[in-house]
């Protein structure tokens, strides 16, 4: 069995068997009634992309190509407004967390970035000495969070490393979430990473290594119980499914489009699962 697939269905059964009950809950389900979850602390996994281990189940479809077009709207685009999602990448998702009738989701994600210059800062440090331990992402911003209203980000901080091997440097990086839901968004958002970090390193001619994935608070709310239970009676795909950036060493990291990713023998087993989300 393939080590993502092994991990998803561990940390089900995990969560199922050990987990706590949230209390005081935030998050609502469309119908207004809190959504509660079952959760466990201190989840963290290691892949290893260099030998073709990617963060992604088979057993259920995941949207990549959305997930990647999200990631460019937070990264090159820098935006938080709404429009540009829709209109340019075509993702419509966002729009639960517009802040009131302002069309975009507040001084969050995309707008982090371009409000404190972190893309810019990361490929500069990175450039100037790939080897510093300081080459960080950090969407955990107080004064951003002061400034306006909207959802705190859950994916906020990513660090990354270099590694000489033989002639090769390769890529490090490791993302730190506060809070992931596991069914729906664990794959998504290791993914938009993954396919961040190789973005990265094709920009300074390096491979891709290591991606290893801490999430703080990871959990199943209490309205999809039965997808999980569904999940663990399918059979994973025997195929191992990759993610190709096909754009030359040394593109530049704004020049790198939703189409140049390719995710090769992708066969997640059917049919795909419907999920009340909670905002």
């Amino acid at each position: 069995m393939r080590k993502a697939d092994k991990i998803f269905i561990d940390n089900i059964h995990n969560i199922l068997e050990n987990g706590v009950w949230s209390e005081n809950a935030r998050p609502k389900y469309k119908d207004g009634k809190t959504a509660n979850s079952k959760y466990i602390t201190g989840a963290f996994a290691e892949y290893d992309l260099s030998k073709g281990e990617f963060p992604i189940t088979t057993l259920r479809p995941i949207a990549i190509k959305s997930a990647i077009k999200e990631l460019l709207w937070i990264y090159q685009e820098q935006t938080s407004d709404l429009a540009v999602l829709e209109e340019k990448y075509g993702v419509k998702y966002w729009s639960e967390w517009e802040v009131g009738d302002s069309g975009n989701i507040g001084l969050r994600y995309g707008a982090t970035v371009k409000q404190h210059d972190i893309m810019g800062k990361l490929l500069d440090g990175l450039t100037k000495n790939p080897w510093n331990r300081r080459n960080i992402i950090n969407l955990w911003q107080y004064a951003d969070f002061e400034a306006s209203e909207g959802l705190l980000p859950c994916a906020f901080m990513t660090m990354f490393d270099v590694r000489r091997v033989g002639e090769d440097i390769f890529l490090d990086a490791t993302l730190t979430q506060r809070s992931n839901d596991m069914l729906v968004a664990h794959h998504i958002n290791a993914m938009q990473y993954v396919a961040l970090q190789m973005m990265i390193a094709k920009h300074f001619g390096w491979k891709i290594g290591k991606f290893f994935y801490f999430v703080n608070n990871l959990h199943i709310y209490d309205n999809q119980f039965d997808n999980a239970k569904e999940l663990l009676s399918r059979t994973p795909s025997e195929k191992n499914p990759i993610l190709k950036l096909n754009v030359p060493d040394g593109t530049n990291f704004f020049d790198i489009k939703p189409e140049d990713f390719e995710l090769v023998d992708y066969e997640p087993v059917k049919p795909q699962l419907t999920f009340d989300l909670a905002i």
